[in-house]
């Protein structure tokens, strides 16, 4: 869904301008190839339907895929949450850079391992927290980083989508993961962006209601509380069982209180809303997504907003990076990497930050699968039950 809606029209859109060149498309069977070839222009695709079939399964077609990338290729990870790691790990071995759909991985120990390969090897990993982007969100960190809500109290956030996410787009790795740790984190990791504050212990409570009786072994929804380094709160709830005829995919929204100020915000409802006799009631968020009619090429469509700026941020610090170590020699374009890197992630989710994301998501799921015991953060974002 997240490759057919926003990955790979974003990267196709930036083809067209001419800022990314050949796109190589991997999957698991032909079939989905096939379907893609209808979609989208022109592009390389792993297995070939044509000649390898569109049944067959190929789960490690995607290392070639990558071994066949030229030097200043980057590799977009947008498989099931459980499936990164390998990926990751394949392309970093490869000597390629990445962007990775949030989150960067599961559990903590395979991040540190993702950690240890791109700062030995100077590689750069994105983990495309499109939130980041989100004007709203960018808002909260500008005036909270400004001293205007002045010290972080507590808040809430919520992030929820409809019971066809579960049972049919991912149908086949929902049991897996859960709608905490593949949206749900979005929030963690938001909260770490405006405030800069780390986590210092949780708890999270899970229901299995409806989802088992539909043959899924899921949790219906969770919710997680988390405790940071200042003594705040924040809560999060999330869901996989919300009605498939509400006005917008995904209900979400946060607040915050502070000793100075306060922030709230509807991240469904952007005050804009179309109704048509084909859907009925939509709540339209602008901001996020959307076509548009282009300025520069009469009678198309430019996809515009933070999921699209969220990718191409990545894309284009690839590009700065090939561009910077462009004919040095391998040490001095290791340490140019390296540098650059550094100065990167300040501001970007580069592992070091996604970590932080990682940690929450491994902690709600020992506590959930535990009877909801409460979970410890370490300072490395080592984690230990209370």
């Amino acid at each position: 869904m997240i490759s057919r809606e926003v990955v790979l029209p974003t990267l196709f859109q930036e083809q067209r301008y001419g800022r990314v060149g050949g796109i190589s498309i991997s999957s698991l069977t032909g079939d989905i190839i096939r379907d893609l070839q209808g979609m989208f222009p022109a592009f390389k695709g792993y297995p070939d339907p044509d000649t390898q079939g569109t049944t067959e399964k190929h789960p490690d077609l995607f290392k070639q895929a990558i071994r066949d990338l030229p030097e200043t290729g980057v590799v977009l990870v947008a498989t099931p949450d459980h499936l990164h790691t390998p990926v990751i790990m394949a392309a970093l071995e490869a000597g390629r850079h990445c962007i990775v759909e949030k989150p960067l991985c599961l559990k903590v120990d395979e991040a540190r391992k993702i950690i240890a390969l791109a700062e030995e090897k100077g590689l750069y990993v994105l983990t495309d927290y499109h939130k980041r982007h989100d004007r709203s969100i960018r808002a909260a960190r500008y005036r909270f980083r400004k001293g205007e809500l002045g010290g972080m109290l507590h808040g809430h956030a919520w992030i929820e989508e409809p019971k066809y996410m579960a049972l049919e787009v991912f149908k086949d790795w929902a049991e897996k993961s859960s709608s905490f740790e593949y949206i749900g984190v979005h929030y963690a990791d938001a909260y770490y962006f405006v405030t800069g504050l780390r986590p210092k212990r949780l708890v999270a409570y899970g229901q299995k209601k409806y989802l088992p009786t539909q043959g899924k072994n899921a949790y219906d929804a969770v919710q997680a509380t988390i405790e940071w380094e200042d003594g705040s709160v924040f809560w999060i709830q999330t869901s996989w069982v919300n009605n498939a005829k509400n006005s917008a995919m995904t209900n979400q929204g946060m607040m915050l209180l502070g000793t100075m100020g306060e922030y709230w915000a509807d991240h469904k409802n952007r005050n804009t809303h179309f109704v048509t006799d084909a859907k009925g009631y939509e709540d339209f968020n602008p901001n996020f997504f959307k076509q548009y009619d282009s300025w520069d090429f009469p009678g198309e469509a430019d996809n515009v907003g933070y999921g699209y700026d969220s990718i191409v941020q990545g894309v284009n610090d690839v590009r700065r990076l090939n561009l910077a170590t462009q004919g040095l020699d391998p040490a001095a374009a290791l340490a140019e990497r390296k540098r650059l890197i550094e100065e990167m992630s300040q501001t970007r989710a580069l592992p070091r930050q996604a970590l932080v994301g990682v940690a929450v998501n491994n902690a709600v799921r020992m506590s959930v699968d535990n009877g909801s015991k409460f979970v410890l953060f370490d300072e490395d974002m080592d984690l230990r039950f209370e």
